[in-house]
Parts: structure tokens; C-alpha cells; sequence
């Protein structure tokens, strides 16, 4: 069993509107833009990150934004909701904030005697903020008070057909069962980052997934730095998985894996971080390109929608 993983990373998600979606996140959620960058393999589409002040391993969701996208649908072998963590007590003035910013499907529920509000983003994404005492500081520069603001990760949920081979990657990964209520089963990571749960949602019944605004592309682990990351890179290849090379995404080192319900994995890097470019007091604010994508500047600043 590995112990190099210490939770959540970030999770990558898909849009269609890079000044919609920036809205959102800034504005309703009240989450910083920790950067402004491209895809490294499609240049002409923006990567944009979410987090707090200094885009925190376990706080940064990220999206691409890729122009009037077709909506996608909902499936097994995917990441059906990404939750966040808020103070306890915080629901009610959730829920009303997120009602005043437009956001849909508003409402609350428990689950493992955590209090959540459930709602959609813009592109019909699923989230929940869970009510949990967690010392995590949040950022606190968009307007949501610290009494209120999310402290980041909570947890990832990801509806399969079948939990078993995928349970048993998470404990080899250093996840442990928790709890198990009805279709849903959690593991966390002991002595984590904070966002250290995943849930496994089982229903065999449902259908694949069509991917488009608002679905998951992946979601990555964090490990401390790239002596950890190739460690487990080891582990798994020892253990029969497909996993590429290590790539470099300028703000972190990253690998891939498809797990066997079909949710794309990543083991990201703490380091080098989204200070690496930028001042922390300015992050997110220029558009940063890739080195190898910086020839393209001059026609990328003119086509990509502008963010407002």
C-alpha cells in the first residue's frame, strides 16, 4: 500500500465560456483565479484555476473552457460531483447567496452526518458544500467573509457500475474505507491535506457518460514532490496500470491513469507551485503561457474570450 498520497490535487473540469465560468467561480464562490494560462495541447482554449491565495494543493478547480460547447451527460465512469468544504452553520447563508448568483438545483441534504448544499455551476456541473470544522485559511479577496468562505476540497464522488476494482486501487493508493450508507461507499486518506475523501456512488443500472460543458475530465492526488510522484509511478506500473511519463505542466509535475471504472487519475506535485511565474499578490491576473506556446501570443491575446 502506498502512503505517498495526501489527498486531492486539484480536479479539471470542462466549460463553455471562459468569462461565465470565471464569474462563477470569483464571484459566487468567492474562490481566487490563481491563474490564467492555455491548454497545453490546445493552445487556443484558456486553463483557468480556482483556489485560495496561493492555490493550495487540495483547493484548485480548474476548467477548460472550450467556446459554446455542447452540454454533457451524466454517467458511471466519471466524477459526478466535486464538494468543497464551509464552516459549520454556514448552509442557510449558502444557500441564499448561491440563489442570488443564479446558480441551480439549490438545495441541502446529509450525508455521514455532514450537513451539504447541493447546487449546479453554470454548465449544469454538480457541487456540494459540506459543513465540517476544517483550519484550512480560506481566501477571503472576492467578498465572501471568512466566516463563511470555503476552506477548499472536500471530497470527489465518482458513480461507477462497479465499485469493486476501483475500491481496491483507492486502498492501494493508501485510502481506507470509512463508511458505507446504501449505494455509496467513502474512502479517505489518513493524516491528508484536508480534502482527502472520495466517494464511490454504485449504480449498475445507469448508462456511459457523454462528456461536454460541465463534466469532469480528470481529477489528480497530491504527492509532496517528483521523488514521491515517481514512487508511485513504480508502484502502479508495477501493478499492471498503463501510466504515462512524467509531464510537465509548469506548476506542477504530473502522470495519468485510467482506472478500472474509467475515471482518468492524475498524481500531481506540490511543487514547484503558481508562484513559480507570477508574484503571489498578482497571480492569475496575466495571461501565462507555456514556453512552448509563447510564439503564439500575439494572435492568442486577440482570439481568447476576453474575461471581464
Amino acid at each position: 500500500m502506498l502512503n505517498q498520497i495526501k489527498g486531492l490535487h486539484h480536479v479539471t473540469s470542462l466549460a463553455s465560456s471562459a468569462n461565465r465560468n470565471n464569474a462563477f467561480f470569483t464571484n459566487a464562490l468567492g474562490l481566487r483565479r490563481v491563474k490564467k494560462t492555455v491548454n497545453f495541447d490546445a493552445p487556443d482554449v484558456y486553463h483557468l484555476y480556482y483556489g485560495d491565495e496561493h492555490g493550495s494543493p487540495g483547493s484548485v478547480m480548474t476548467y477548460f473552457p472550450f467556446p459554446r460547447a455542447a452540454q454533457g451527460t451524466p454517467g458511471v465512469g466519471e466524477v459526478g460531483r466535486t464538494a468543497f468544504v464551509v464552516p459549520v452553520g454556514t448552509s442557510a447563508a449558502w444557500q441564499k447567496r448561491l440563489s442570488d448568483h443564479g446558480a441551480s438545483g439549490v438545495t441541502t441534504d446529509t450525508r455521514f452526518g455532514e450537513s451539504r448544499v447541493l447546487f449546479n455551476g453554470p454548465d449544469g456541473d454538480a457541487f456540494a458544500l459540506v459543513e465540517r470544522d476544517d483550519g484550512r485559511t480560506p481566501w477571503t479577496g472576492n467578498g465572501v467573509s471568512e466566516d463563511m468562505a470555503i476552506r477548499g476540497f472536500h471530497s470527489a464522488d465518482m458513480r461507477l457500475q462497479d465499485e469493486g476494482g476501483s475500491a481496491e486501487l483507492l486502498k492501494f493508493m493508501g485510502y481506507e474505507e470509512i463508511d458505507r450508507s446504501g449505494n455509496v461507499t467513502r474512502f479517505a486518506v489518513p493524516h491528508g491535506n484536508g480534502a482527502d475523501a472520495i466517494d464511490i456512488e454504485t449504480i449498475p443500472s445507469a448508462g456511459r457518460p457523454r462528456q461536454g460543458a460541465g463534466s469532469v475530465h480528470h481529477i489528480a492526488f497530491a504527492v509532496e514532490n517528483r521523488a514521491r510522484q515517481l514512487e508511485v509511478r513504480e508502484a502502479l506500473l508495477d501493478t499492471g496500470y498503463q501510466v504515462t511519463p512524467v509531464i510537465d505542466r509548469d506548476y506542477f509535475w504530473a502522470i495519468y491513469f485510467r482506472t478500472p471504472g474509467g475515471v482518468l487519475f492524475e498524481i500531481a506535485t506540490n511543487e514547484p507551485g503558481f508562484d513559480r511565474d507570477e508574484d503571489t499578490a498578482h497571480l492569475g491576473e496575466a495571461l501565462r503561457l507555456p514556453s512552448q506556446h509563447e510564439h503564439l501570443r500575439a494572435r492568442l491575446e486577440r482570439t481568447l474570450e476576453p474575461i471581464t
